[in-house]
């Protein structure tokens, strides 16, 4: 992997193990010599995750629409900052940077970019691993979710294996690494869309 999007939210509720994890997950990446790639934001968990990264002497790659740089909420001290047009434009242009995808605690806006990358991942319009960064028990609810689409059938078993989940920022990126992803061909097939 040469880059890892990361979903974050531009609020940090202060917690301590989140803190520590996102100074790992910086550490793993940089000592690899994976760019982050991110939403563009200086403030809440964004910003912790790009100065961790850029503390570290590592490249930190930022897409940020232009309406959030009007806000004066766009990281200025970024390795390379796109200014986009748009939220769309945005979640493009960081799926076509990176080469997996890790979603750490967020509001509404990370967990839509992790839904829609993930539905991408299913239809086969990318091939990223993606993971969920689950720092003590954040994502075990939606995790529990899942497994209750998969049992009522509204989502196949190797749909919902597409999601991987640690509460360590190491093992997270060495699943990650090892993963091989692949377009759900039976859902094509069934639809007669392949």
């Amino acid at each position: 992997m040469k880059s890892i999007c990361v979903f974050c939210g531009a609020n940090f509720n202060g917690d301590p193990l989140l803190k520590e994890a996102i100074e790992q997950l910086a550490e793993v990446m940089v000592s690899r010599e994976i760019a982050l790639v991110y939403g563009g934001g200086k403030v809440g968990v964004m910003g912790l995750i790009a100065d961790a990264i850029l503390s570290r002497g590592g490249k930190a790659i930022g897409i940020i629409p232009q309406f959030l740089m009007d806000k004066e909420v766009g990281h200025t001290g970024l390795t390379e900052l796109h200014i986009v047009e748009n939220m769309h434009q945005r979640k493009q242009m960081m799926n076509d940077l990176c080469d997996a995808i890790i979603t750490l605690p967020g509001g509404l806006g990370t967990l839509e970019e992790f839904f829609e990358v993930l539905t991408w991942l299913q239809l086969g319009l990318h091939n990223h691993p993606i993971g969920l960064l689950n720092i003590g028990g954040f994502y075990d609810p939606l995790l529990t979710q899942l497994d209750v689409m998969v049992a009522q059938k509204f989502l196949k078993p190797t749909n919902r294996e597409l999601v991987l989940t640690s509460g360590n920022p190491i093992e997270l990126v060495n699943l990650m690494d090892s993963f091989n992803a692949k377009p759900d061909e039976v859902w094509f097939r069934d639809r007669n869309l392949a």
